[in-house]
């Protein structure tokens, strides 16, 4: 596993945690932006009233609604990205990373309307009769790269488990053993076949169930959202204040936080920002192309829509109950996996200014010039060793309170650590550090009006996020894998897909984030060069939407 993760670190190294990645996706959204005239704001109220039906046509060629098409994309976008995700970027980038959602967002919705624009332009009649589209459509017909096209589809059924599989199920499955004891492999199965009964009656019964979990999700989850932020309400302006005043010099050090510099709080914030609303990937246009409409500018005008509900909306609410509530500098009990683990030689402690930039340099800019990882053997009794020449490191953080565990009971005896690692995979070390992703949600629901059934609310409303968010993704691999075998290979990958997610119920949480890390990007890169050469064909589609509009 360990091997796994560090080949998976490289490969995200080269793409979405490189430097070049976040100002090329920024860069084409606020290219977009200043060519096509601020579509963010120039539509935003026609855009509603698309969404709301006003100009449907009933003999409009498509298969769902402009609505079921929005949920069904939303349905994909809003997911563990707006629990996990936000806990995430927050995590490693600190306040500032919320920023540069916000940052991706705005510019991501210039970027949707043009990709969901040109896709659905482009789209075609499968041999079920039901509509296919999406970027390897405009990338074949468009632009005449059929190689491009392909890439593009093999990522898309690639970043199918990468961003709609595996981690929404993971972070289902860690939520519902915190919440109610029972294990991954359960939940796993459960939701595993809930998930083949929905997709295998295809888009028509993928976009019913979207436009009925979507709203009532979203709701739940904001209501009590609010109860947290509102319980902490004098938290609130401190932590937009936070937000702000570490937007380009990163955030300091705060209790258990060691701090976080700006190339982190820009990369992460950029990273969960797509990861979230996911535009520019060219996930979203495949769902849109099944939308019924005449005019394919109207279908982007619907889409531009996504990334300010999903993020701007959804995922600052997020921010706010995780900032007010103050548990992203707070130690909490948990058990420590071996990939956010890391045992250093010496005695460290954060109250002190010196040990918390050594350990900051080490865990943020890899300086192992100061820390060095422990190698040698530790003395174990009852669970505690009996050397203190070591500082145990788990999520970014001084661990306290670390008790050693084999098969479940407290350990007695040698362990041999290479490279800060135990060299016995089933040692495991269990304490109070930082935590992230949806744990860290979690906790911060707890501080709001709900108490300790707040962490209820959140699982309830990641069950339903994360699963209506790989029902979504399934359909979008499905549209891939006609596109690139037909529609006879959609059956085997249902059952693939399924299974997938059955397994990644019970994966390393570490290792399912960074594979989703490097599958987007995949994606991603192709799709933003291709609506970048089909920037002429975007202006004038919009310049004849608004001349048969008048």
């Amino acid at each position: 596993m360990d091997q796994l993760n560090n080949f998976l670190l490289t490969l995200d190294g080269y793409l979405g945690s490189s430097t070049y990645f976040p100002f090329i996706l920024l860069g084409v959204g606020f290219f977009f932006t200043v060519y096509l005239g601020f579509p963010q704001f120039r539509y935003f109220t026609h855009a509603w009233s698309v969404l709301r039906g006003k100009y449907e046509k009933p003999n409009d060629p498509g298969d769902t609604s402009h609505f079921q098409a929005l949920s069904t994309a939303l349905s994909g976008t809003v997911g563990t990205g707006n629990i996990g995700g936000v806990g995430l970027a927050i995590y490693i980038g600190g306040p500032a990373a919320l920023f540069w959602m916000w940052m991706t967002a705005f510019l991501g919705m210039a970027t949707k309307f043009v990709e969901v624009t040109l896709s659905h332009e482009y789209r075609e009649k499968a041999a079920n009769g039901t509509m296919s589209g999406g970027p390897m459509y405009y990338m074949e017909k468009g632009l005449n790269m059929k190689w491009l096209a392909v890439f593009f589809a093999v990522a898309t059924v690639i970043s199918s488990f990468g961003t709609g599989n595996l981690p929404q199920i993971n972070n289902i499955a860690i939520s519902v053993q915190s919440s109610f004891g029972i294990r991954p492999i359960i939940t796993g199965a459960v939701m595993a076949t809930l998930l083949f009964l929905v997709i295998v009656g295809g888009i028509k019964r993928i976009a019913k169930v979207a436009s009925a979990i979507v709203p009532t999700m979203g709701t739940l989850y904001v209501l009590g959202a609010l109860s947290v932020i509102f319980l902490n309400y004098q938290n609130i302006v401190p932590s937009f204040i936070s937000i702000f005043r570490d937007v380009f010099t990163g955030s300091s050090a705060s209790g258990g936080f060691l701090g976080a510099s700006f190339a982190y709080a820009f990369n992460r914030g950029v990273n969960r920002g797509l990861f979230s609303n996911e535009a520019g990937q060219g996930s979203a246009p495949i769902a849109h192309a099944s939308a019924k409409a005449d005019e394919h500018v109207s279908e982007g005008m619907v889409s531009l829509l996504e990334p300010f509900i999903d993020t701007i909306i959804i995922c600052t609410i997020t921010g706010l109950v995780i900032l007010s509530s103050g548990v992203w500098t707070q130690k909490f009990d948990n058990e420590f996996q071996t990939t956010d683990l890391m045992i250093v030689e010496g005695i460290y402690n954060e109250q002190v200014e010196e040990d918390r930039q050594a350990l900051f340099d080490f865990l943020v800019n890899g300086n192992e010039s100061a820390v060095m990882p422990y190698s040698g053997t530790i003395n174990v009794t009852s669970g505690l060793p009996d050397s203190t020449d070591f500082t145990v490191i788990h999520a970014r953080s001084i661990a306290e309170g670390v008790a050693w565990f084999r098969a479940g009971e407290l350990y007695s005896g040698q362990v041999i650590i290479t490279g800060g690692l135990p060299e016995d995979p089933e040692i495991v070390l269990r304490g109070k550090s930082l935590i992230h992703s949806a744990a860290l949600t979690t906790m911060a629901f707890t501080y709001g009006i709900a108490g300790q059934a707040g962490r209820y609310i959140v699982t309830l409303s990641l069950v339903l996020f994360a699963f209506s968010t790989a029902i979504a993704w399934s359909y979008y691999g499905d549209r891939a894998i006609i596109y690139l075998a037909g529609f006879k290979y959609v059956l085997p990958y249902r059952v693939i897909y399924c299974i997938g997610f059955f397994v990644a119920a019970f994966t390393d949480t570490t290792i399912v984030w960074n594979f989703a890390a490097v599958a987007i990007v995949l994606m991603t890169l192709p799709n933003l060069f291709g609506i970048v050469m089909m920037r002429k064909n975007m202006k004038q589609h919009v310049q004849n939407y608004w001349k048969d509009f008048q």
